[in-house]
């Protein structure tokens, strides 16, 4: 079989960061998927690639210098304390934490997102995943929380805004939490428009007050089922997308609203994720020549991580 239209990033460097034994937000994760795709074949449908390190300069599209300084200057005393015989984590609060690796690995994270959006932008590929760790979606422009360092998918936004001088692009964000970060960093730029559901009352306990114009992040309660989901999709999200008319789509691709997923209350299934890619991709038919770049943020019960993500890449696919 040849590898297809769809791209595939990751690096072995994203299994090495870890934030202690039993964190939800773990190297096993990236493990599920790519078994999945091992055993369904679907993983020779690919175009697979390396993330490559993603640049300060790129980095800095969407963080403050002085918080990617501080960052990476808490990963380089780590390390020094730790060959001194000192602790292997720094704790950046209760649930997220540095290793040695964090900081490597967070930028193969945010450089996947952007050879993603160059690839796609040269017609290399049609769309592409990221399957990556750390994810982003919580992480502010200055501000590392909820297990994300660097936002992959605002700064992969921003690249493609100012670095491949589109005009308007759109984000879609499905995690079960609400994508802070994403909102933090872009709300209130015209060029950007941002649609996603998320668990409310739920951490990061945001999102549902003055959400600024280019944002539609829409809370539901705890067991919400995907029919009411697809509903919000079709009557909400849909028809700002097409009034926007983005050049191209970005997707934090979080699956942890899926029912079998206790890390929080929702009720969606493999096949309203299939429904929910389906939707997406024909407003990037429509609008942005097809151009999605999709990176994985949330999903920690490994079966229906595996398997949503495989139902994620064969629509991205077309298979």
């Amino acid at each position: 079989m040849t590898a297809g239209r769809t791209g595939y990033y990751t690096h072995r460097d994203c299994w090495k960061h870890e934030m202690g034994i039993g964190h939800p937000e773990c190297p096993a994760r990236l493990d599920a998927i790519e078994d999945r795709l091992l055993v369904t074949g679907v993983g020779d449908l690919l175009d697979r690639r390396e993330a490559p390190l993603a640049s300060l300069a790129d980095i800095e599209l969407a963080h403050e210098r002085m918080y990617v300084a501080a960052l990476r200057g808490m990963n380089d005393r780590l390390i020094e304390e730790e060959d001194a015989g000192g602790p292997a984590y720094a704790q950046i609060d209760t649930d997220t934490s540095m290793n040695r690796h964090t900081w490597t690995a967070a930028l193969r994270a945010a450089g996947a997102a952007l050879a993603a959006t160059d690839a796609v932008m040269a017609g290399e590929l049609e769309n592409a995943f990221c399957s990556v760790r750390p994810p982003g979606h919580h992480a502010e422009k200055n501000k590392a929380m909820g297990f994300c360092f660097f936002n992959n998918v605002a700064i992969a936004a921003r690249y493609a805004l100012e670095r491949h001088h589109l005009k308007r692009v759109a984000v879609v964000d499905f995690d079960v939490h609400h994508g802070n970060g994403t909102e933090n960093i872009l709300a209130g730029d015209p060029r950007v428009l941002m649609v996603g559901i998320f668990q409310h009352p739920f951490y990061p306990f945001s999102g549902d007050q003055n959400p600024a114009a280019n944002m539609l992040n829409v809370p539901v309660p705890a067991y919400t089922k995907g029919m009411d989901v697809r509903d919000i999709v079709e009557m909400m999200w849909l028809p700002r997308l097409e009034a926007f008319k983005p050049e191209m789509i970005f997707v934090s691709a979080g699956f942890d609203a899926h029912r079998e997923d206790d890390m929080g209350q929702l009720g969606l299934t493999e096949q309203d994720y299939t429904w929910i890619t389906m939707r997406i991709k024909d407003v990037a038919r429509r609008f942005a020549k097809s151009r999605i770049v999709s990176c994985l943020e949330g999903g920690y019960m490994m079966g229906p991580l595996a398997r949503s993500v495989e139902a994620h890449l064969r629509v991205l696919a077309d298979l």
